[in-house]
């Protein structure tokens, strides 16, 4: 059974930063994209962050770009979200993706607050 368990989440202060972990179980194989987006209550989901199979490729949202670093480490099937220099507005539920043969599979989401 797929699985996807996003872990990190938490309150931090304007400036500060957090590191959030997503441990994918049950493919049947490493080959897959990952992906971080975020939610705020009352808006679409929203993209962050992407990384390639093997995490040599990377791409950011504009708004994230220069703060926040994706990386993963295949072996242990867990994919990272550095989140640098934070700000009120990146307050939102972060959930995790993978895609994987043409479906995509989601997480339950890990909260960030970013307040003082």
């Amino acid at each position: 059974q797929v699985q996807l368990v996003e872990s990190g989440g938490g309150l931090v202060q304007p400036g500060g930063s957090l590191r959030l972990s997503c441990v994918a179980s049950g493919f049947t194989s490493s080959m897959y994209t990952m992906s971080w987006y975020r939610q705020v209550p009352g808006k679409e989901r929203g993209w962050v962050a992407w990384i390639s199979a093997v995490g040599d490729s990377t791409s950011y949202a504009d708004s994230v770009k220069g703060r926040f670093t994706i990386s993963r480490d295949v072996s242990k099937n867990t994919m990272y979200l550095q989140m640098n220099t934070l700000k009120p507005e990146d307050t939102a539920v972060y959930y995790c993706k993978v895609r994987h043969q043409g479906m995509d599979y989601w997480g339950k989401g890990t909260l960030v607050t970013v307040s003082s």
